[in-house]
């Protein structure tokens, strides 16, 4: 092995590393922030200020994107149409905020799997809004993942009270919503690729910065912010866990595109779904999220046709990992 042949190794693995370690511990505050409790334990209080968490989120990530370009990825001009960095933005933005309010009525394995059929609703609003053309085995691996999701979902009959039922079927209904509007992010991408040959960069730093504006709209209109604020006051330690779940967002963004410079997308697309397995796998060992056999089976189901897609599906990696 050549000296340029081992440092490429170890920088692929420290590429691998940074992805794993980076969007575990993502995962890891995101569960905390959104299904912890903070305070006292007779006088426990529970965090639900989606639009807030997600707006000092698009700040940091618009930020750390902005440090990027300046230093790292110089991508020149972006000639980009603004009204297609605003709704981008904004379907990317309803994306974000349902799928973090899913986390108040649906376990965080739930929520990433969930999450994880986000081929479908791409391929779909791709073919039909954004004009793609997929081969055939691609219908097939997607298809594995419909199955795997949907044997994923599937509620046993078993006895439960009433409101149980309605947040789950509440939470479901917000994961359906969000992997809708990543769809149609998706589709508004493609057209921006197509037309004006956007650059990765480009919008990452534009469509966090519209995020973020759309975002603390809603939180000053309708008052979100004071009462986020207030919570930050009697409850300083959840500050620290938003900023470092922030950091680590962005950060294991920079590894991704990163990965997919030097490396290309297979090796990115192949870190970031695996790493969502053991994300799962770390929430069931951490925050006792107990599966069914049969969520086993579904959860394995979906991640080997999420592999096999990017493995021989031709995919590319999508532009934000999250969350989500």
């Amino acid at each position: 092995m050549t000296g340029s042949q081992k440092s490429s190794k170890i920088k692929l693995l420290v590429c691998a590393a940074g992805i794993f370690v980076c969007y575990f511990y993502f995962g890891v505050l995101q569960e905390k922030i959104t299904r912890g409790q903070y305070g006292d334990a007779d006088k426990p209080e529970k965090f639900t200020f989606a639009f807030a968490l997600v707006s000092v989120q698009c700040l940091l990530n618009y930020m750390f994107a902005k440090v990027i370009l300046l230093t790292v990825m110089k991508q020149g001009e972006d000639s980009t149409r603004t009204i297609y960095y605003a709704v981008s933005s904004l379907t990317y933005l309803l994306a974000m905020v349902c799928s973090t309010m899913a986390l108040q009525f649906v376990s965080y394995p739930t929520q990433v799997v969930g999450k994880a059929g986000k081929p479908i609703p791409v391929m779909i609003l791709g073919v039909l809004l954004g004009r793609k053309v997929y081969p055939l085995r691609k219908y097939l691996f997607v298809l594995l993942i419909v199955v795997g999701v949907a044997l994923f979902m599937y509620k046993d009959n078993v006895a439960n009270t009433k409101q149980t039922e309605s947040q789950m079927g509440f939470g479901e209904f917000l994961l359906l919503l969000s992997l809708t509007m990543d769809g149609l992010t998706g589709a508004v991408q493609e057209r921006m690729r197509a037309e004006h040959k956007s650059k990765s960069g480009h919008m990452m730093l534009n469509m966090n910065f519209w995020s973020f504006i759309f975002s603390t709209s809603v939180i000053l209109v309708s008052g979100e912010l004071v009462q986020f604020l207030s919570f930050m006051q009697r409850h300083p330690n959840c500050l620290w866990h938003i900023v470092s779940f922030s950091l680590a967002g962005a950060f294991g963004q920079f590894f991704i595109f990163l990965t997919v410079s030097d490396f290309g997308p297979l090796p990115c697309s192949v870190m970031t779904t695996t790493r969502k397995f053991f994300t799962v796998l770390g929430s069931v060992l951490l925050f006792g999220n107990n599966l069914l056999p049969r969520q086993w089976l579904a959860t394995i189901t979906v991640f080997s046709g999420l592999f096999l897609d990017a493995m021989y599906g031709k995919t590319k990696v999508p532009l934000k990992e999250t969350t989500e």
